[in-house]
C-alpha cells in the first residue's frame, strides 16, 4: 500500500527568458501589426464618443464579439456620414495593440455605412475592366466645339442642377440652345433613361456638346453614373460629353469615360463657353488696338487736312464743290420726277388689276348670279301673271290656278337647280372650301409669295401656312424631292 501522505513528482518547467510587461506587450504589437497590416470588418457601432481632440473612440460589434475602434481628427473630418450608436458600418484600418491598457484596437482610416464596402467592390471591379477595353484612355477623348451653338443637358429637371446650368449661360453667353432631356439621376431605371437619353441626343444629332449632370450625394445616389449601360452610351456617343456629376471629391466612371469631366454642373457650363470668353478677350484686346492704331492716324490725318486747308484753292469749300454741287442738285431733281412717273404708272396698273381681282372674287360672281336670278324671276313672274289673266279670261279660275302653279313650280324648280349649279360651280373654286378639305397653302415669310414646290425651300427657312380657319407659323427642318 502507497502511502498517501508521499509528495507529488514536481513537473519539469522549461528554462524562458524573463520578459518585463512592456517587453510582451511591444511583442506582441508587432506580431499582431505584421499579420493583420490591413483590414475591413464590418459590425454595429457601440459606446460611440466624440472626445474634445476630435478623435473617435467606439466599439464595433456583432452577435458574438466586439472590438475597440479609434478614428483620429484628420480621418474624422473627412466623414460624410456622422456615426452614431446602431450604425451598422464597414471600416477599413490597421490592427493594433495600445500598450497602455494592455488591449489592442482597430485604428481606422475609413469608414462607410454597411452595404457600401459591396458597392465600392463592384465599383473596382468595373472600372479595371472598363480600363482594360481602353474606355478611359485619352486617345479616345474627343474635343469639346469651340463655339457650341447648340447644347445638350442630361440631368432631373427639378433639381437645383439645371438653374445653376442656365445661370451660367444666361449670364456669359447670350443666344444659346438648350436642350434639356430629361432624366431621374438616382435610384431603379435612372441609369437606363440616362443611356436613352444620350443615345437619343446622337441619334437624332440634335446638339453640338452633351452635359451629363446631377447634384452631390452619398455612393448609393450616384451610383446610376457608375453603371455599365450609362458608360458604354457615354463611350459610343459621337457628341462630346462632359460629365459633371456630384461634387469635386465624387469620382464616377461616367466621370473616367467623358471626354471632358467638370467638378460641377456650373463649371460644366463654364467649361462650354471657355473658348468663346478667350476669343472675346481675344477681340476685345484687339479692338483695343485698332481703335489705338485708328486714333492715331486720325490724328495724323488731322494735321495734314489742317495743312492742306491752309492752301487758297481750298480756302472755300465752294471752290472745288461748287459745280459738283449743282450736279447733284440736278440729278436729284431728274430723279425725284422719274419717281412720281413710276409712282403714278404703278398706281394706276395697281388700280386696274385691283379691279380686275375684285370681278373676279367669288362674291363678286356670287352677286351677279343673284342679281341675274332675281332678274328671270321677275321676268318669270310677270309672265306668268300675264299668262294668267289671259287664261283667267278663258278657263275656269280653278282650272287655271292649278295650271299655273304647276308652271311656275316648273320654271322655279328650273332656275332654282340652275343656281345650285352656279353655286356648286363657284364653290368649287372657292379657295376656302378647299382648304376645309384639308389642303393648305403655303407662303414665304420673307416676301409674301407662294410656295408650290420643294425646289425653293431651303432649310431653317421660316414659312406661313395658310388653314381653313387661320394661319400658322413653321420652320423648314428637313426638305425631300421626290
Amino acid at each position: 500500500m502507497m502511502d498517501s501522505a508521499a509528495p507529488h513528482q514536481a513537473r519539469a518547467i522549461p528554462d524562458l527568458p524573463v520578459l518585463t510587461v512592456s517587453q510582451l506587450t511591444q511583442a506582441i504589437k508587432l506580431s499582431l501589426e505584421a499579420t493583420f497590416p490591413l483590414v475591413c470588418v464590418q459590425g454595429e457601432i457601440s459606446n460611440f464618443k466624440r472626445h474634445s481632440s476630435g478623435h473617435l473612440y467606439f466599439s464595433i460589434k456583432d452577435a458574438n464579439a466586439q472590438i475597440s475602434v479609434v478614428m483620429f481628427r484628420n480621418e474624422a473630418l473627412r466623414l460624410r456620414h456622422q456615426p452614431k450608436d446602431g450604425d451598422k458600418v464597414v471600416v477599413r484600418g490597421e490592427l493594433t495593440v495600445y500598450p497602455l491598457r494592455g488591449n489592442y484596437q482597430l485604428v481606422i482610416r475609413e469608414m462607410s455605412l454597411a452595404g457600401l464596402g459591396e458597392l465600392l467592390m463592384k465599383l473596382e471591379e468595373l472600372k479595371a475592366t472598363l480600363q482594360q477595353r481602353g474606355w478611359f484612355d485619352p486617345e479616345h477623348k474627343k474635343a469639346i466645339p469651340r463655339f457650341p451653338r447648340k447644347i445638350g443637358v442630361v440631368t432631373s429637371p427639378t433639381g437645383a442642377v439645371i438653374q445653376d446650368i442656365l445661370n451660367v449661360l444666361s449670364r456669359r453667353y447670350s443666344g444659346f440652345h438648350l436642350i434639356l432631356n430629361p432624366v431621374r439621376v438616382q435610384g431603379d431605371g435612372a441609369a437606363a433613361e440616362i443611356a436613352q437619353a444620350i443615345e437619343q441626343f446622337n441619334h437624332y444629332d440634335l446638339v453640338d456638346v452633351i452635359i451629363v449632370a446631377r447634384g452631390g450625394g452619398s455612393i448609393e445616389d450616384l451610383w446610376a453614373f457608375n453603371e455599365e449601360r450609362v458608360a458604354s452610351a457615354i463611350y459610343h456617343s459621337r457628341i462630346p460629353i462632359i460629365s459633371a456629376v456630384g461634387h469635386e471629391t465624387d469620382v464616377t466612371i461616367a466621370d473616367f469615360v467623358a471626354d471632358k469631366r467638370a467638378p460641377t454642373p456650373s463649371a460644366a457650363a463654364e467649361i462650354v463657353i471657355a473658348e468663346r470668353e478667350q476669343q472675346l478677350q481675344h477681340l476685345h484686346q484687339v479692338r483695343q488696338r485698332l481703335i489705338l492704331n485708328i486714333s492715331h492716324l486720325l490724328k495724323h490725318y488731322r494735321q495734314r487736312l489742317k495743312d492742306l486747308m491752309r492752301q487758297p484753292m481750298l480756302a472755300s469749300p465752294t471752290y472745288l464743290l461748287g459745280q459738283w454741287l449743282q450736279k447733284l442738285d440736278d440729278l436729284k431733281s431728274a430723279i425725284d420726277q422719274s419717281l412720281e412717273t413710276q409712282l403714278k404708272y404703278w398706281r394706276v396698273h395697281l388700280n386696274a388689276i385691283q379691279r380686275q381681282l375684285l370681278s373676279l372674287s367669288p362674291s363678286t360672281q356670287i352677286k351677279y348670279f343673284r342679281q341675274k336670278l332675281s332678274y328671270f324671276d321677275q321676268t318669270i313672274t310677270t309672265a306668268c301673271r300675264g299668262q294668267l289673266a289671259a287664261r283667267r279670261r278663258q278657263l275656269d279660275v280653278s282650272l287655271l290656278r292649278g295650271r299655273l302653279d304647276k308652271a311656275w313650280q316648273r320654271q322655279h324648280d328650273l332656275k332654282k337647280e340652275r343656281l345650285k349649279q352656279l353655286w356648286g360651280a363657284l364653290s368649287s373654286i372657292d379657295p376656302k372650301r378647299l382648304l376645309g378639305r384639308g389642303y393648305s397653302i403655303l407662303f414665304s415669310e420673307m416676301d409674301g409669295s407662294i410656295i408650290n414646290s420643294v425646289k425653293v425651300l431651303k432649310k431653317d427657312q421660316n414659312i406661313n401656312i395658310m388653314v381653313s380657319d387661320g394661319h400658322a407659323k413653321a420652320i423648314v427642318t428637313e426638305i425631300v424631292q421626290q
